[in-house]
């Protein structure tokens, strides 16, 4: 094919990094994809293809090898490429950060009569008071315009202080929603069986969207990639507020991370298959038992009460036809059901 058709990157090709292919590099390489391959000369115009390893010359007998023909990479080895190799550019920013850091350090004492406290506001912020935590929130969302990214393992709305904190997030959410920003969340599996996360959800208009895992990180707020909120203490009534750029990209870096291994909750919702009568949360205890976790670490590692916990190992010992702790630990290596997990 060689008309204009064919070609949807006729226009001049501006160039970029390899990690972020352009929207022609991505077309091509779904028609590639389709077609089981495409000709060297229908992407001659996108050296990013090859660059960020889309491509490759195509993988067959010398003898009747076509050197003008080029397959694609399977997409999950592409994704995998692109995400290390973004995790490797955070990592040089994040030391770049450092130095500059240390370098200016010394600097900023030079002169620093004239300047302001605004400009001195600190890059760690401790914030004591759930009040003040949420001023803090509703402060640096008031300026958003682009993205919130959240992490809320195990939430319970029940409580006064729940359900008061829940409203106060409904509005700003919503704010942001209107201005054209995005919202992702990720859960715990457990909190998948909450009717209130979904119905939260129902309630806000927008483009957001929610996730889950079977372990996440502690809560974490990430505001524009500008500002992050994250615990300092085990009651939540005192928080770190984070603005140094290294750190608040890393912590955004580890969410995008999570963010592609979870499983979808919100918009559409995806069920996790069982495996020979295996459930996906008893995989997930499985994983911590043949770590030899006790039943209430267990527990606490996927945001469930220790009773709980206790029935899905007795339904796992059934299943697996086990009689003791120790047999269980055994068939569970034997089963195969975690080099199947999903």
């Amino acid at each position: 094919m060689t008309d204009a058709a064919a070609h949807p990157a006729h226009h001049p090709h501006v160039p970029h990094d390899p990690v972020d292919p352009c929207p022609q590099a991505v077309e091509l390489y779904e028609r590639a994809l389709r077609e089981g391959g495409i000709d060297r000369q229908d992407v001659s115009s996108l050296p990013c293809l090859m660059e960020s390893g889309l491509l490759e010359p195509a993988r067959q007998n010398p003898a009747t090898q076509d050197p003008a023909r080029l397959t694609p990479v399977p997409p999950a080895l592409v994704l995998h490429r692109l995400l290390r190799a973004a995790g490797e550019r955070v990592l040089r920013e994040r030391r770049r950060g450092a130095r500059l850091a240390e370098a200016f350090a010394p600097l900023t004492r030079i002169g620093g009569r004239g300047v302001t406290e605004v400009d001195r506001s600190p890059a760690i912020r401790v914030v004591s008071g759930t009040g003040r935590i949420n001023e803090a929130i509703t402060g640096a969302m008031a300026g958003a315009v682009s993205e919130l990214l959240c992490v809320q393992p195990n939430l319970h709305y029940s409580d006064s202080r729940g359900a008061a904190a829940q409203a106060v997030a409904m509005d700003r959410d919503q704010a942001l929603l209107d201005r054209g920003g995005r919202i992702r969340t990720l859960y715990q599996h457990t909190q998948r069986q909450m009717p209130l996360v979904l119905a939260r959800y129902e309630q806000l208009s927008g483009d957001a969207e929610a996730r889950s895992l079977d372990e996440v990180t502690d809560r974490l707020i990430v505001v524009d990639r500008d500002v992050a909120f994250l615990p300092a203490g085990a009651d939540g009534t005192v928080a770190l507020e984070v603005r140094h750029p290294a750190l608040v990209e890393f912590l955004a870096a580890t969410f995008d991370r999570l963010w592609w291994q979870a499983t979808p909750l919100y918009p559409q919702a995806v069920h996790r298959p069982s495996l020979n009568g295996v459930t996906p949360r008893q995989r997930a205890i499985a994983g911590l038992l043949v770590e030899g976790h006790t039943d209430a670490v267990i527990a606490d590692r996927l945001g469930m009460n220790i009773r709980t916990a206790r029935v899905h190992i007795a339904k796992l010992a059934a299943t697996l036809g086990s009689e003791s702790r120790a047999q269980l630990g055994y068939l569970i290596g034997r089963s195969g059901i975690l080099d199947r997990e999903a």
